[in-house]
């Protein structure tokens, strides 16, 4: 790829993933090549469909939200760190992009078809981090993953009808998530 190409289709990638935050999926192909200054073609040409450059835009961040999270797990203890990772993601990732929100909660994008080694990247991380929690007592034991990515689900949604009450109600999911 020449120079002026791969600088072309970065800032279509930077552009598209503050466009997906802040305005959702529904931002079309051609604002988002207006807003990165370049024309509609060059954006088709990196990626074809819509769908190619949000599998890019998404599989980009849940790959860093799944090195947060494995970084998280040796800094933080074993039954803590599953709560401080959820809590990260609704209150700081929930609040700010949209994009990502509407990905880890199934809105309108099939994440596990799009992008399913990413998708089983993430799950296996929030597995872990519950394993580790129900192991050191901190965790509920009659959960699984997907009961956890279903609760973040919720959680999402908690932060998108009351976001001046989401971080109290993230709380009072959490603390259902803990054992008694």
């Amino acid at each position: 790829m020449r120079a002026d190409a791969a600088r072309n289709r970065a800032r279509v990638l930077e552009v598209a993933y503050e466009a997906f935050a802040t305005d959702g999926l529904a931002v079309p192909i051609d604002e988002i090549a207006r807003r990165a200054g370049v024309g509609a073609g060059t954006v088709y040409r990196h990626f074809p469909t819509k769908t190619d450059l949000y599998r890019a835009v998404v599989e980009n961040r849940i790959q860093s939200l799944v090195a947060e999270g494995r970084a998280l797990t040796e800094g933080v203890p074993a039954g803590e760190a599953l709560f401080v990772f959820l809590r990260s993601l609704v209150l700081q990732w929930g609040a700010t992009d949209r994009g990502l929100k509407g990905a880890l909660g199934g809105e309108g994008v099939d994440v596990e078809s799009l992008i399913p080694e990413t998708e089983e990247a993430f799950l296996q991380l929030l597995g872990d981090m519950l394993k580790a929690a129900q192991k050191a007592g901190t965790a509920r034991r009659d959960l699984d993953v997907s009961d956890v990515k279903a609760i973040l689900a919720g959680c999402f949604a908690i932060q998108e009808a009351k976001p001046q009450d989401a971080e109290r109600l993230t709380e009072v999911v959490l603390d259902g998530l803990r054992t008694g």
